[in-house]
């Protein structure tokens, strides 16, 4: 479930959900969402999202933080452009 605030984390993770995406959050708050969340819900995955580049990916990490979305690895790529003539 995708959220934006620890209350909207804690609230699907008691509703059942397996994994909180916590979206465009700043890291500080972020870390501390991450921890309300594993406190009450130690099996619930929690994924950080939004904003994240290689340049900022450490600020992203954290001893809450199960894994780490990075949407420039997609959406920030360079084209190539070719051609397959047979």
């Amino acid at each position: 479930v995708e959220c934006s605030n620890a209350a909207e984390a804690l609230e699907a993770a008691g509703a059942g959900a397996d994994i909180i995406l916590l979206d465009n959050l700043p890291p500080q708050e972020l870390h501390s969402a991450a921890a309300q969340v594993k406190a009450v819900h130690p099996r619930v995955m929690v994924e950080a999202s939004g904003g994240v580049v290689l340049g900022t990916l450490p600020q992203f990490l954290g001893p809450h933080i199960d894994v780490v979305s990075m949407g420039c690895l997609t959406h920030s790529a360079p084209a190539l452009d070719f051609a397959l003539r047979v």
